[in-house]
């Protein structure tokens, strides 16, 4: 991965959602939403992208693997035979060809370890990006709890004062609305059943994950045993 894309993923997961929502008064609500779920999302997007073209050249090079593999024995047959029927020539070639297979498969061992490594640093980014997402919704929407709580409280005798408060509460509510329908797809009364409505990716994501945390589960009763 660019080491551009490996700074963005760490100021995703390292950046602090509370110390964002705690200033979030103090600046325009829908900019400073979008700008911290465009972040995430976009990083997303990239990791994952990158993700498909490590996944894609470690197949093509399995194949190259695979093949070259597969010609050596193949060759190994015809050597055999030749030597058999007198032409030490043909079986000659068929050596020198195998020679150089045998040059390309330490390589091509070393490129598959490496694209394996990597794939497998990606997926960790992407997992580790969707659980800083979640914590970023839990987040959101519990200023958004905190802040109607405090609007419900406000007397209606405040008037104009009252007003203002609560139509920065309501405009606030809408943007995240509108910045989370644009980037999931999802409307605000949908939102309770991002699992179901999701893409499949997501809900893929989502089943690792609870995989994951089921066999942690698992080794951590087997230790209490």
């Amino acid at each position: 991965m660019a080491d551009s894309l490996k700074t963005r993923v760490g100021r995703v997961i390292a950046g602090g959602m509370h110390a964002l929502i705690d200033h979030i008064e103090d600046q325009a609500p829908e900019a400073v939403m979008e700008q911290a779920i465009r972040e995430a999302d976009g990083v997303v997007d990239d990791v994952r992208h990158e993700l498909g073209l490590v996944s894609a050249n470690r197949h093509l090079a399995q194949q190259q693997h695979a093949a070259l593999n597969g010609e050596h024995e193949k060759l190994a047959a015809q050597i055999d035979q030749a030597l058999a029927q007198g032409r030490e020539d043909l079986a000659r070639a068929a050596v020198a060809r195998q020679l150089d297979i045998e040059a390309q498969i330490p390589v091509l061992e070393t490129t598959l370890a490496e694209q394996a490594r990597h794939e497998q640093e990606l997926q960790g980014y992407v997992a580790a990006l969707l659980a800083k997402k979640r914590e970023m919704d839990g987040a959101l929407a519990a200023f958004r709890k905190s802040r109607a709580a405090a609007a419900a409280q406000v007397p209606v005798q405040q008037g104009a004062a009252g007003s203002t408060a609560e139509r920065r509460i309501g405009q606030a509510a809408d943007a995240f609305d509108r910045v989370h329908a644009r980037q999931t797809g999802l409307s605000a009364t949908a939102r309770g059943a991002s699992l179901q409505q999701a893409a499949q990716l997501r809900e893929l994501d989502d089943l690792v994950r609870e995989n994951k945390i089921a066999e942690r589960m698992a080794q951590l009763k087997v230790g209490k045993a």
